[in-house]
């Protein structure tokens, strides 16, 4: 269900501003959805599993205010990510 650390490395090289950054909003937000990638996989599987569906919606949550806040400030980077990670229709 967790992001492993080779996983999370290639997420942030290929999401990252510069060298060294890992705490963008682009970069915590490919984490998040990564993680919600898994957890959505996990649930076809174990249907009841209340407590994990819990953490999925803070989870989502906390990428909805981080696209938010990225709209808010650059909307050109927000539209640039949304299309990169396929999360608007």
């Amino acid at each position: 269900m967790s992001v492993t650390a080779a996983r999370k490395q290639e997420i942030i090289k290929d999401n990252a501003q510069n060298k060294g950054d890992t705490g963008s909003p682009e970069v915590q937000v490919a984490i998040l959805t990564e993680r919600i990638a898994n957890l959505t996989e996990h649930f076809k599987t174990h249907a009841k599993d209340n407590h994990s569906r819990r953490g999925l919606l803070m989870l989502v949550n906390k990428r909805r205010s981080l696209l938010d806040y990225l709209k808010r400030e650059d909307e050109a980077r927000y539209t640039a990510l949304i299309a990169k990670l396929g999360l608007r229709k």
